[in-house]
């Protein structure tokens, strides 16, 4: 299954964050990933691969 995301989507990882938040927005986007926590601000950088495994589904889409 290919998931499909872009920049500023609203995604649900497999594991929450500790802050009890499962909701993160994407902020960058290249070889790594860099993710926010919308429950507490905390940013994450993570590569390519390993979002795309640890990716449950997206949310919102981000509207142009």
């Amino acid at each position: 299954m290919d998931k499909k995301f872009d920049l500023r989507d609203v995604v649900q990882m497999k594991k929450p964050h500790p802050c009890g938040e499962n909701r993160w927005q994407i902020i960058r986007m290249g070889m790594d990933i860099r993710i926010k926590c919308l429950g507490c601000g905390h940013s994450v950088l993570i590569p390519r691969r390993d979002f795309t495994k640890k990716m449950k589904k997206v949310l919102e889409k981000h509207e142009e």
